[in-house]
Order: structure tokens, then C-alpha cells, then sequence
């Protein structure tokens, strides 16, 4: 079946920067799209392994590439994630240690059809798998959220899954360094204030006292030491983990994956993270234990959470999959707005 034409663009090539995707793919907007798209549109989806090759000009820097394209006409387009990563940034430049552009084309043509902002599309599209995965795994009653991390992440995580568990009242903010949780807490705090709305904000400095208080903790950290210890874990708590995407990295111990029963975003996870890697070469759970997919969850052929006193544990490592369903949200929804957005 050959693939549509490209839709019309007003003026021409659609330059989409980090606050325009903030306008036209709200997360209340994207949650909904991933997940009526990735039952139907993820096994059209082709995303070959990612591609790293490192660059002599800094230390411990790489460019990664990200491919991906549809074979469905619904999903008429293929994209590429450019990234680049340059650990040594934030302590020689005083800038982000990681950079990214997303290119989206016309399948059918190959004509480019837009340049979007990767580091916001990634933030936004992460963000919307978390909650798409709580929206199954997490308490129906969840009250408090402890965030663990207070990177560029940590507010789009929280805002997440405050749309999926809008009985949320109360988010504790924890970070290695103590001043950064306060800061982000008393900013979101201030914002929820002027909103006029009554969720708290509080940070604490002692991870594990917090741990333990968690209907939903969230994770996002660059960890290489497990700081989450399923033990601390409440009866009933579901643990999201979002940081690590090298088997050199944790965010949790052994104990929370065999306490819990565990999902992933992609089969990917169980040859990228850490935390599952680590666990089936000692033996802890196998990949047999893992009790699906994101998509298996969003399609029902295997179940969520089963009690209230079940701890669940979601980990995801991202794929080029969804950064092209949120590409595609971004793209159509700019073509109905302001044609601002467009040059020729």
C-alpha cells in the first residue's frame, strides 16, 4: 500500500524549538497519544540498535544516532535522534553534558518535513512513559510522591504523574546535593501556590526516611550505587526507574526487583539497565520473571497491578519508538496552530 502524501505545511519546513513542543505536546496531550498509538503503531515501527562513536574532541565524549521509521500508513514518517554527549561540560562550560536534535521526514518521499528541539522531545516523551506505565501500576489512591533526583527530568516526571494519579497530595523531592531538592521543591511549590492549587512540596536529605512514606518513588538519577533499597519499600508501592540505560548503572538494589513484580518499557531494558542485567547474572529473578512490556500492559494481554499491597517496579531505557510517536503528536499539532512555527 503506498504511504499518503505529505500533509501541507503552511510556509514550509517546521521548526519546532523546546518551547514550542511545550505548546503543542502538553503531557496531557502525549500521555493519551502513547498509549492508543503503541498497541497499533509500535510493531510497524522499525528502530535499529542506537549507534555510539566517540569523539576525540573531550574526554568521554560521543555521538549517538537513533534511526527509526513506520511501515503503517497512520505513521507516515521516519525520524532521526542526533545526540551528543560531553560529561566534562557542566564542570569546563557550565553547560548540559547532553545535547540532542530530532530530524522527522515523509516516509513515503524522504522530503524534511521538520527539526524539533531532542532534548525537550526526550523529556517530554520520557516523562509520558512513566506515566502511561503508572496509569496500570501504580495504587488507584497513591498520595504521596517521592521524587528521587532533581535534574531537568525530576519536574516532568512529577507533572506526569500527577495527571495519572491526580490523588496525589503531597511530593517529597530528594538529590545527592540537598540545595538543588530545596530548590526544585520550593519552585514547584511557588508555582502550585499561584495556580491556586493544594499538592506540597518538601524536600528531605535523608533518602532513606523518605523511601518508605512512597505510593509511587520515581527515579532519575545517573547512578552507578544502588540508593533505593527494596527493603524501605511500602507494601503496595510501585518504583519507576528512568535513569540508567548502561549495565553499568543502578538506581535500585536487588531486593526491589525481587520484591516486586517487574515490567519494562521494551525488551531492550532486559540488555540495557543495570538493574536487570546485574539481577539476572546473580540470579536474583530471570528474564521469565519479568511480567511484560509497556505495550503488553496498554494492550491487556498481561495484567497490572493485581492487590493494593503488591510493589511493582517499571524500568524503562527509552527507545527511538516512542521518540516518533512524539515527533509525530509535535509535527500534526503544529500544523494546526500557529504558522509562526514555519519558515520556507
Amino acid at each position: 500500500m503506498a504511504l499518503p502524501s505529505p500533509p501541507p505545511a503552511p510556509g514550509g519546513f517546521a521548526f519546532l524549538d523546546a518551547e514550542s513542543i511545550r505548546r503543542v505536546v502538553p503531557l496531557s496531550a502525549l500521555i493519551p497519544h502513547l498509549r492508543s498509538s503503541l498497541p497499533s503503531l509500535a510493531a510497524a515501527v522499525h528502530s535499529p540498535p542506537r549507534s555510539a562513536f566517540p569523539l576525540p574532541s573531550s574526554p568521554s565524549a560521543s555521538l549517538l544516532l537513533m534511526p527509526s521509521w513506520s511501515s503503517s500508513p497512520s505513521l507516515p514518517y521516519l525520524g532521526v535522534k542526533i545526540v551528543t554527549s560531553f560529561p566534562s561540560n557542566s564542570t569546563l562550560h557550565r553547560l548540559p553534558g547532553v545535547h540532542a536534535s530530532y530530524s522527522l521526514f515523509h516516509a513515503a518521499t524522504g522530503v524534511p518535513i521538520s527539526s524539533l528541539d531532542g532534548s525537550q522531545l526526550t523529556l517530554l516523551r520520557t516523562a509520558a512513559v512513566s506515566a502511561v506505565a503508572a496509569s496500570f501500576l501504580a495504587r488507584n489512591d497513591s498520595r504521596i510522591l517521592v521524587m528521587v533526583g532533581a535534574g531537568a527530568l525530576a519536574p516532568y516526571l512529577i507533572a506526569a504523574h500527577r495527571i495519572v494519579r491526580p490523588s496525589i497530595e503531597r511530593v517529597i523531592v530528594w538529590n545527592r546535593n540537598p540545595d538543588k531538592a530545596r530548590i526544585l521543591a520550593e519552585k514547584l511549590q511557588e508555582e502550585e501556590s499561584e495556580a491556586g492549587k493544594g499538592v506540597t512540596f518538601a524536600y528531605s536529605e535523608i533518602l532513606d526516611e523518605v523511601i518508605p512514606l512512597g505510593d509511587v518513588v520515581s527515579c532519575a538519577t545517573s547512578s552507578e550505587i544502588p540508593i533505593v533499597q527494596g527493603e524501605k519499600l511500602k507494601p503496595g508501592a510501585h518504583l519507576d526507574l528512568v535513569g540508567s540505560f548502561t549495565p553499568t548503572m543502578r538506581e535500585c538494589d536487588d531486593g526491589a526487583l525481587a520484591r516486586g513484580r517487574v515490567f519494562v518499557d521494551f525488551e531492550v531494558a532486559m540488555e540495557e539497565a543495570g538493574e536487570l542485567v546485574g539481577a539476572f547474572e546473580r540470579g536474583v529473578i530471570s528474564p521469565a520473571d519479568v511480567g511484560g512490556t509497556l505495550i503488553e500492559l496498554v494492550s491487556g494481554t498481561t495484567a497490572g497491578r493485581m492487590c493494593d499491597d503488591e510493589v511493582t517496579v517499571f524500568k524503562s531505557v527509552g527507545t527511538a519508538v516512542v521518540d516518533l510517536l512524539a515527533a509525530q503528536l509535535a509535527y500534526e499539532n503544529s500544523l494546526k496552530g500557529s504558522s509562526s512555527m514555519f519558515r520556507n
